[in-house]
């Protein structure tokens, strides 16, 4: 049945994409690598500028270093996380654009998401941080 958009479940593919996106913040901000795995495909990967180069961080890599810090959470931080831009380009593709923060590091992710047989997951993840006191 179209929703109001006259897509065919696009209403219902955006609330899916939101509910990962959701799952991607309480794992960040929790530190809990089981949720950040649910929200991650399995080759994901995450990429920010470097030193005048692009960093390429594999995403078991990226679980490692979440791992051996301290949660958000646990440190009593603040949570700001919000999704600002959801672009559905088909019934597999996505693009969401959000801002979140882990204290004194503020970011703005570019999320490329699939819809695969296990639902949509994040195979792509491009941010940025500004440091602030």
């Amino acid at each position: 049945m179209p929703d109001a958009s006259g897509k065919p479940g696009a209403a219902s593919a955006i609330a899916e994409i939101e509910a990962v996106v959701q799952t991607y913040f309480d794992g960040l901000y929790e530190g809990d690598v089981a949720k950040l795995a649910a929200a991650f495909h399995p080759v994901s990967h995450l990429y920010c500028a470097h030193q005048g180069d692009v960093l390429d961080v594999p995403r078991e890599q990226w679980f490692e270093a979440v791992r051996q810090r301290e949660s958000a959470a646990k440190r009593g931080l603040a949570r700001d996380d919000r999704i600002l831009l959801i672009d559905q380009s088909g019934p597999e593709t996505a693009f969401v654009k959000v801002a979140c923060q882990l204290p004194p590091r503020y970011f703005t992710d570019y999320l490329v998401l699939n819809r695969t047989d296990a639902g949509w997951k994040i195979v792509s993840k491009v941010y940025r941080f500004d440091a602030r006191d």
